[in-house]
Order: C-alpha cells, then sequence, then structure tokens
C-alpha cells in the first residue's frame, strides 16, 4: 500500500512508547485485586482506538471485565473485518525470574530479535498484536486507504477463559455482523519464514482435589495407616499415560482425527532443528506419545499436562505433616473434533474412578473450548497470503498451532464467519513465562502486513 513502510519509519518512536506506556498497566484478569488496572487498560484501549479513526468506541460492560468496542463504517454495502483481541494478561510469577521487572517495559536485543525486543507482560500475548492492528487503522484513516469497514472487539478475560464474551457476542449479533474475522494471538515460524496458523487446539482445565484424613497428621505416629494424599494424587496423576504416553481415559481419543501420511509430510516442509529445539530449552531429549514427531506432538495430537501440583508443608524447613487435602491444576488440550464438556466428563469419571479407597476425589471443572481449523481455499486465508507475500516476499506456510483460542469456535458458530490468524510473534518469545518479549521488527512488521489484508480481502471479496 502506498507509502506504508514511509509512514512506520515517520513513526517509528511514537508506536512504541504508546505500546511500552500499554504494557506498563499490570491488566491481569487473574487476579482480582488487579481490577482497577484492567479498567483503566481499558479505558486506554477505548482512547487508541478513537484516535485510529473509529467513528465510534464504547466500553461494554459484563459480570466481569469490560470490552472494549469499536467500528468506522464507511459504506455498509463494502465487507466489514471484525478485529478481535484482548488487553489481560496472565499474572507475571514466579517474580525472581524475570530479568527485569515485568511491567516495567525494556528493549534488549536477542539472538531471535537483533533489532530489539520489548521485554513485559503482555508484550506479545496479546497487548502488542493487538495494538498493531490498532496502528494499522491508524494509518489507513489517517492516508485515507482504508478500503472496507472495520470493527474491533477487545477484551479483557481472555487469559481465565472468556467466561464473559460468549453471552456478549450471542447479545450482539446485529452489533458484530461481519465478513470475516481477524486475530493476532497466534504466531508465525521464525522472522524469514512466514505461517499462517490454520488450526488451534481446544481445552478443558480441571482441579482435582484428593481429601484423606479429616486434619493434618502427624507423620510418625499415623504414617503407614492412613492414606496419604498428596502421594495418592500422585499415583493418580501418574496412571493417566501408559508408557508410549498415550491417555489413558477411557474413550479420549475417539474423536481424534488422524491425519493422512499426505497431510503429515505437508506439515513436515517446515522448517525444524530438533538440535536448537532442545538447545533453547536446555533439555537433553525430547519427551512425548510414541509415533509421533515433535511437532505433531504440540500441533496435532491431544495432551494432559499438570500445570499444578500442592498440599501439605512447603514452608522453610521441615514438619512432619501428613496433609489433609492435595490439589493439582490439570489441563487437556484436544484437536478439533473433540468436544471439551464431553472430555472433562470423561476425565471426571476416570479419575474418580481410579481413586483408592480411603480418599474422597472431587474434580471442579473450570472452562474449556473447542479446537478450531481455517480452511485455506477460502477468501480470508488467500487474502491473508496475499498480505504476507507482498510483505515479507514469500508465500506464507499454513501451520497447525498447540494454542488454544476457545472462543473462535463460538465466533464461527453464532456470527457463521470464519477466522483468520495472522499471529507475528515467535516461539522463543516466552508468552505466559518470564521475560515475555516481542520483536520490534515483528511488531512493525504486523502493523505493515495487516493493511495489506484489508486491501486483498476487499478485492477478493467483490
Amino acid at each position: 500500500m502506498k507509502d506504508i513502510q514511509t509512514y512506520i519509519t515517520q513513526n517509528k518512536d511514537r508506536f512504541l512508547n504508546e505500546l511500552v506506556e500499554l504494557l506498563k498497566i499490570p491488566s491481569i484478569s487473574a487476579d482480582s485485586a488487579y481490577k482497577t488496572d484492567v479498567l483503566k487498560t481499558a479505558e486506554a484501549v477505548k482512547l487508541r482506538l478513537e484516535q485510529a479513526g473509529c467513528d465510534f468506541v464504547e466500553i461494554n460492560e459484563t459480570p466481569g471485565n469490560p470490552i472494549v468496542y469499536g467500528e468506522k463504517i464507511i459504506d455498509k454495502n463494502l465487507p466489514t473485518v471484525l478485529v478481535y483481541g484482548h488487553y489481560d494478561v496472565q499474572p507475571p510469577d514466579p517474580i525472581n525470574l524475570w530479568d527485569s521487572p515485568p511491567f516495567e517495559p525494556v528493549i534488549k536485543t536477542t539472538d531471535k530479535h537483533p533489532d530489539g525486543a520489548i521485554f513485559a507482560r503482555g508484550a506479545c500475548d496479546d497487548k502488542g498484536q493487538m495494538y498493531m492492528h490498532v496502528k494499522a487503522m491508524e494509518f489507513m484513516t489517517n492516508t485515507n486507504q482504508l478500503p472496507c469497514n472495520v470493527k474491533f472487539m477487545i477484551e479483557g478475560e481472555e487469559e481465565v477463559g472468556s467466561v464473559n464474551l460468549g453471552d456478549f457476542v450471542k447479545n450482539n449479533h446485529d452489533k458484530l455482523k461481519n465478513d470475516v474475522i481477524l486475530i493476532s494471538d497466534t504466531g508465525m515460524i521464525a522472522n524469514d519464514v512466514p505461517s499462517i496458523t490454520t488450526g488451534l487446539r481446544g481445552l478443558s482445565y480441571v482441579e482435582v482435589e484428593v481429601t484423606g484424613p479429616n486434619r493434618d497428621l502427624h507423620s510418625g505416629l499415623y504414617g503407614g495407616a492412613v492414606a496419604n494424599p498428596i502421594n495418592v494424587l500422585t499415583k493418580m496423576i501418574a496412571q493417566l499415560h501408559d508408557e508410549n504416553n498415550h491417555i489413558t481415559i477411557p474413550g479420549f481419543y475417539d474423536r481424534v482425527e488422524e491425519l493422512s501420511k499426505e497431510e503429515r509430510a505437508e506439515m513436515a516442509k517446515a522448517p525444524f532443528n530438533l538440535e536448537n529445539y532442545k538447545k533453547a530449552l536446555d533439555i537433553d531429549a525430547v519427551y512425548g506419545e510414541a509415533g509421533y514427531t515433535t511437532n505433531e506432538r504440540n500441533s496435532i495430537r491431544p495432551t494432559l499436562d499438570v500445570n499444578g501440583i500442592w498440599g501439605g508443608y512447603t514452608g522453610e524447613g521441615a514438619k512432619t505433616v501428613i496433609a489433609s487435602k492435595a490439589y493439582a491444576k490439570i489441563s487437556m488440550r484436544l484437536v478439533p473434533n473433540q468436544d471439551w464438556k464431553e472430555i472433562t466428563n470423561l476425565f471426571q469419571t476416570h479419575f474418580e474412578a481410579i481413586a483408592p479407597e480411603g480418599v474422597k476425589v472431587k474434580v471442579n471443572p473450570h472452562h474449556g473450548g473447542q479446537g478450531y481449523v481455517t480452511p485455506i481455499d477460502s477468501i480470508g486465508y488467500q487474502a491473508a497470503s496475499n498480505a504476507y507475500r507482498d510483505a515479507f516476499g514469500k508465500t506464507p506456510i499454513p501451520q497447525r498451532s498447540g494454542g488454544s483460542i476457545p472462543i473462535v469456535s463460538l465466533f464461527e458458530q453464532e456470527l457463521k464467519s470464519k477466522t483468520i490468524l495472522m499471529g507475528f510473534g515467535l516461539d522463543s518469545d516466552a508468552i505466559h513465562s518470564p521475560n515475555e518479549h516481542f520483536g520490534i521488527w515483528n511488531y512493525l512488521k504486523g502493523i505493515e502486513t495487516i493493511p495489506l489484508f484489508y486491501k486483498y480481502f476487499t478485492e477478493l471479496s467483490k
């Protein structure tokens, strides 16, 4: 598009400074102590959308955190793009593993980001990627190059399961009516290997509680005579995988799609260096389900992982106690066709069934969502492919992601439109981890590429 690179060069420092200010606000949705900061972030997003050229912007209250909605309708006969993103972030814990404070953004160079990267919680997931769309909108309106209508829906609860977004979408079909949904909350293979995410895994997240005696007990007086909930819980968790790391829950794989040899061969064309992968994680071997490659294990296969486990005494020094209770948080990443509610029920039934006598087990479902696949023959995908081709000089590779964006399947169900996932982060950007970061080059490249999507989508829709 005309003058886009010049526009980015002239406004680079301002684009970075605005993102830095947004990243300073600790909009942690999982912790109610940060409620004020979450609301402050919503107000900041509203202001930036107004400044970017939206003719109408509002903050929609929900029983939880608000949803920011904005729009610019230039002609009702033209296509409409709905941009979705989120302004909430993950908790930064463990704080001691950050090289710099998580809400005091700093710019440093890395091997993957020689032009520098912004280190802060939310830099890549999703404030940095969401804000690319705001700046792309600014460019198109300021240069009179917006080719179609645009709507924004930026929520504040994605990191806690988008608990109120479903009702908002169901109650606002007319307001959210669109021809395609555009999301940047994923990544790409490498800066010199652009890719478009065409599949997402679903999610089932549960918390389990194992209760033994009615109080903590002296391990000398009662050890060996009473079931220890921590011992029992670890044994139960160990039973959830067999010797081939195959999940043992009956019925778990009934709906899992087995990709053909041809499809797996196409996936294998994506560049991947196993030794570099292990080196980056400081591990001497990979681990996973037998019969599948690393890239298949983290994209087209379902998984079950313990995300946290606790119970008993964990303070300094020793306390010889048998805990009354033990807990674990467990997530299952699901592939398309697996229903997350069905999987949650299967897990609950199985976990309760394998509990030994002497303990009581409680399974508390948290949240979940369906997997999603984007067809590569759609107008939206072709527009995105053309946009990457122009911006990167290479045709992007379609790639399935191991991550989950549970609301994507809901969008298709309620709004009857496809979602295009244009991510610009890298696997090494440490999202959800200490030292999360987002490359400056990636941030600016996203701002350059997104307007090209609008251009091609409008042309292909004629």
